[in-house]
């Protein structure tokens, strides 16, 4: 599959109503997911996964929010499946730390996603109360990555 097959998948996602396609053919897989947006997060408008075919294995849901959770607080979900970074870069300070104050547009991390460093932004305003993941962990779609007190 060439360059040129790509880029027509992708604009053939974006174009219908389809929200994924997935290809698999002689030992090479696509993917390619139309994304929606999620409370608390910025979405890229797509994202194109290209591997070696592999058993695929079933996908894990994300877990349940907690039964205790104040009505006040909202999670912050990854947008995609990626690598959680809390920092710029393994030497820099923490974007957000637990306790601290958020507005919309505050960078809270970034997911790493086929090479591809995404930002996360806050789109509430709040204080981040718990952050569910560690650094440099792989983190799913729709996994929640911080609790977030509402302002």
């Amino acid at each position: 599959m060439d360059l040129n097959q790509i880029k027509k998948l992708v604009k053939l996602v974006e174009s219908s109503q389809i929200d994924e396609l997935e290809i698999q053919e002689e030992g090479f897989q696509i993917r390619v997911t139309k994304s929606k947006a999620f409370a608390g997060t910025v979405m890229p408008q797509q994202i194109i996964q290209a591997a070696p075919a592999v058993p695929i294995a079933a996908p894990q849901t994300a877990p349940a929010p907690a039964a205790s959770q104040p009505d006040n607080t909202v999670e912050i979900r990854s947008p995609m499946v990626g690598t959680f970074y809390a920092a710029a870069s393994p030497d820099a300070a923490p974007y957000v730390k637990e306790g601290d104050s958020i507005q919309p547009g505050k960078i809270l991390c970034i997911i790493e996603a086929m090479k591809l460093m995404n930002e996360i932004e806050a789109e509430v305003s709040g204080k981040i109360v718990r952050i569910l993941v560690e650094n440099a962990q792989a983190v799913e779609y729709n996994q929640p990555l911080f609790l977030v007190e509402k302002a």
